[in-house]
């Protein structure tokens, strides 16, 4: 890989072009989806040694890039990429929390933003990926309702991500991301779920085997079909129940 300048090993202390150039292509792994949201990334010595820089280079372009925001610290050392989640996660959160409408509005932007998502991934995504998926989901027919389905049906929808090979879509899925958890939570517990564990499985199954397929149109109609009836679970689950007819003023006892 060719690098700007010359070595600044030599000198003990970054050249601004090299460093520059090493947290460019930082960016462009970022932008590639090769570093996605939350993930962390490898130590000072060993880009150093993938990029063919110094480390005093490295450690300036990772500064740099943790001043502009897309790099965090890791407590007890290290370094991860950060999305624009934070504040926004929390406040959307808050606002789906306070409001049943708005959890529906979410669950219909999932529609959209998923189906698409599925629809890229019987496109794009590599044999590992599917095999991931397939992975996922069978993990998810082994385990019980104490939550650990809940976690595989996450991991199941981001894998969905990961597959569609956008880092835009990655990178919008990381702002909501706590959120989403919270829902895929809520939807395996009762009594949302009423013994309807089977049945989500086969949804998922359903996404599965149509990216497996290489079947765009029927990825993005399995998600719409899946979220559909989510949301039809969430009507049902806040309908009040049907209020008695008010007794009748009985004519012998109020003198009518």
């Amino acid at each position: 890989m060719p690098v700007p300048g010359t070595d600044d090993s030599v000198q003990g202390s970054a050249s601004p072009r090299i460093s520059e150039w090493v947290a460019q292509q930082l960016l462009d792994r970022i932008s590639r989806g090769e570093l996605v949201p939350g993930q962390r990334l490898p130590g000072e010595r060993q880009l150093a040694e993938q990029l063919h820089v110094s480390r005093v280079s490295v450690r300036a372009a990772l500064q740099t890039l943790k001043t502009q925001g897309f790099l965090t610290a890791v407590q007890g050392g290290g370094t991860r990429v950060v999305s624009s989640a934070g504040v926004m996660d929390g406040a959307l959160t808050a606002m789906v929390r306070g409001k049943h409408d708005n959890l529906c509005d979410l669950v219909e932007i999932r529609m959209a933003l998923e189906g698409w998502a599925a629809r890229r991934a019987a496109q794009h995504a590599t044999p590992e990926q599917i095999a991931n998926i397939g992975r996922i989901l069978a993990a998810m027919t082994q385990t019980s309702g104490d939550g650990n389905r809940a976690a595989d049906d996450m991991d199941f929808h981001l894998s969905v991500a990961q597959a569609s090979g956008s880092p835009v879509y990655l990178h919008l899925l990381a702002t909501i991301r706590e959120i989403l958890g919270n829902m895929v939570e809520l939807n395996h517990t009762e009594p949302y779920m009423e013994n309807h564990e089977a049945l989500m499985i086969e949804h998922h199954r359903a996404i599965y085997e149509a990216i497996a397929n290489r079947d765009a149109d029927s990825a993005a109609a399995a998600v719409t079909a899946h979220l559909g009836w989510v949301l039809a679970r969430y009507h049902a689950m806040n309908t009040p129940a049907t209020a008695p007819p008010a007794q009748q003023e009985n004519p012998a006892t109020t003198g009518a």
